[in-house]
């Protein structure tokens, strides 16, 4: 299984804007500016990867949790559907409701939002303080599909939490490893 690393963007970065359709029908539109004023969590995800499918149901959890504590959460899938139909956007919906997520679920069908978020892999995680400053980039937690170590989320959880109780988050931060997005072919 090949592993990218996420390109860990500069800290203090702003939030690109988006706006993109939630495949998972909790909004028909999912936009930046829905969470102004909120901390934000923004996961690269995608339905078919090993290293997301090993995390996901905690995932779903943590993101659940936090978004119950005043975050603002969404997930996107960037990933080429014509060539890897497993994460089309009927699937992504399928995928939401299995997981049981309570955020949306969006689907980046131009690959622009994870240009413009510098997102390398699936899982990538990027955490936002409420004036949508990067704060966090990076893992979820040392857990691997083949290294038997249990998904935690201490890494992630780490972060927002110290972002919901106004500290500062650790800027010792280890990038996300996963599979990497699957860009469509230039035509």
């Amino acid at each position: 299984m090949a592993a990218t690393e996420s390109s860990m963007q500069s800290l203090e970065s702003s939030a690109p804007r988006f706006e993109l359709p939630d495949v998972a029908g909790l909004d028909k539109i999912f936009s930046l500016d829905q969470a102004v004023g909120k901390p934000i969590l923004i996961a690269f995800i995608c339905n078919h990867c090993p290293y997301v499918i090993h995390l996901i149901a905690e995932f779903a959890d943590l993101a659940n949790r936090f978004q119950e504590q005043g975050f603002s959460v969404v997930a996107i899938s960037s990933n080429d559907v014509l060539n890897y139909p497993q994460d089309s956007p009927e699937k992504m919906h399928d995928f939401a409701q299995a997981y049981g997520f309570e955020f949306p679920y969006c689907y980046d069908e131009s690959q622009d939002v994870a240009r413009a978020y510098g997102a390398e892999c699936t899982p990538d995680f990027f955490v936002y303080d409420a004036q949508h400053k990067l704060k966090y980039r990076g893992q979820m937690d040392d857990s691997r599909p083949s290294n038997g170590l249990p998904v935690t989320g201490d890494d992630l959880s780490a972060a927002m939490s110290a972002i919901l109780a106004g500290g500062s988050v650790d800027d010792a931060q280890k990038p996300s490893i996963g599979c990497n997005i699957k860009w469509k072919s230039a035509s």
